[in-house]
């Protein structure tokens, strides 16, 4: 079941919230409970006046009962003017019940609380008629209401930041964790202190720092382990290299493959590219479009084979050589595929701009070409290691580019995208966040 748009999403907001109604829920509990004693124990009092009163009156002579009737406001009616009774919990058990216990169980009592209020009772044990007492505001209908509803609403708000406090430390170490999570997404050596935490937490600490020494290791032991093959590798290939540059016999075939294995070498450099991530590189702060500048310059050096379309970037932390190699793959991609490469046909083009708003800033970095395309149908897999979009744009590779691009964009807390462009050609656009988080919308 989805949540309702209304409904606080947080976790630190739900707790606040929970606390929050718990504690006005027991504050309007505790008034309520208030207001009802005290209006039971006055109108108990208010009751044994009126039967105390009713006594004196029919225990007094005629002359006299007119003159008590002037002093207490009280009225002798026939039953045919005495209006219905209204209901008003628990107000009218209370009189009826004290009624009947002073003046007998034949009494008979009715209540009105509107205007004029006034209470109506006939007790035949003491005379035949009904009589008519007027009932007066309770206290705590008038200027006391205001005390009341000033301490419940003072009260509300010192435990709403009492809750607040609470909530907000114990929201803290998740916040920490999430922190924590995203550096290492990003490539960080973190450990989470296990010391100053609650005993909850500190078991999914140990739990997270022992997952992070383990990918750690698993990382090491990657490298290491293809730097041996790449090593092994490399010195035959070295041996056959010269072998074949010293033999003329044949010089086309020699050349041949002399190109296989350039090849087989820059295979195996996209191998430890691939391996090597870049996590143990330093992040500083760097201006994206000079090192944009710096990685299309060797390209343009005959012909402006790149385009820029560069906006001012404020500088925020990346990786000088990770960022340099998501470029250059996305460049040497884009002159492959786009009709760029050796015919000077100026089809690629690279923009950086600034994208949205004041609350969660992030960069654009967009490589466009003006080549075949990929089939929509391959471009949520071409991302995938040892996958090619050769269907549809044909080539040589191993398949390992577009996984470092999207390995470093990961790292720096970002996303990679290729779209197909209206009227021809293909986007990789990498959106990059200027703090810890890309927002939801960067597309």
């Amino acid at each position: 079941m989805r949540t309702p748009y209304w409904f606080p999403q947080s976790f630190f907001s739900r707790t606040l919230w929970l606390v929050l109604i718990v504690v006005l829920f027991s504050k309007a509990l505790t008034l309520v409970y208030l207001m009802m004693n005290e209006d039971v124990l006055v109108d108990r009092q208010y009751s044994h006046g009126a039967a105390l009163t009713l006594r004196a009156y029919w225990a007094a002579s005629e002359e006299e009962r007119d003159e008590l009737a002037r002093a207490a406001g009280l009225k002798r009616v026939t039953r045919d003017a005495v209006p219905a009774s209204e209901q008003h919990w628990p107000y009218s058990e209370i009189f009826e019940r004290q009624m009947q216990a002073e003046l007998g169980p034949d009494t008979e009592v009715r209540l009105r609380a509107q205007s004029p209020p006034a209470l109506w009772v006939h007790a035949p044990e003491l005379g035949p008629d009904w009589v008519r007492i007027p009932l007066y505001p309770h206290p705590l209908r008038g200027q006391r209401i205001w005390s009341v509803l000033g301490w419940f609403l003072g009260i509300g708000l010192l435990s709403t930041a009492a809750a607040w406090i609470f909530v907000r430390q114990l929201n803290a170490p998740l916040k920490r964790l999430v922190f924590a999570a995203r550096q290492i997404g990003q490539g960080r050596s973190v450990r989470l202190p296990v010391s100053d935490t609650p005993s909850e937490m500190a078991e999914v600490y140990r739990a997270f720092n022992q997952m992070a020494e383990d990918v750690e290791r698993g990382a090491r032991e990657r490298e290491l382990m293809l730097a041996g093959v790449s090593h092994d590798l490399r010195t035959p290939l070295t041996r056959l290299r010269l072998s074949l540059e010293l033999m003329s016999n044949d010089s086309e075939l020699t050349e041949d493959m002399v190109r296989d294995i350039e090849d087989m070498d820059a295979i195996l450099d996209q191998f430890l590219a691939f391996i090597r991530d870049g996590r143990d590189e330093r992040v500083e702060e760097l201006d994206l479009s000079e090192l944009v500048r710096e990685v299309v310059a060797p390209y343009n050096q005959q012909e402006e084979r790149v385009r820029l379309c560069l906006e001012p970037l404020p500088p925020f932390p990346l990786r000088r050589v990770s960022m340099k190699r998501l470029l250059a793959n996305l460049i040497e991609n884009a002159l492959r595929y786009g009709g760029g490469g050796g015919g000077g046909g100026g089809g690629v083009e690279v923009a950086a701009f600034l994208a949205g708003d004041n609350a969660a800033p992030y960069v654009v970095l967009s490589v466009l070409d003006r080549g075949q395309g990929i089939d929509p149908a391959e471009l949520q897999d071409i991302f995938n290691p040892f996958i090619r979009g050769d269907r549809a744009r044909g080539g040589k590779g191993t398949g390992l580019g577009l996984a470092i691009v999207k390995r470093i964009a990961a790292q720096h807390g970002g996303s990679v995208e290729l779209r197909n462009r209206s009227g021809g050609g293909l986007e990789a656009r990498v959106c990059l966040p200027l703090g810890l988080m890309l927002p939801r919308d960067a597309v």
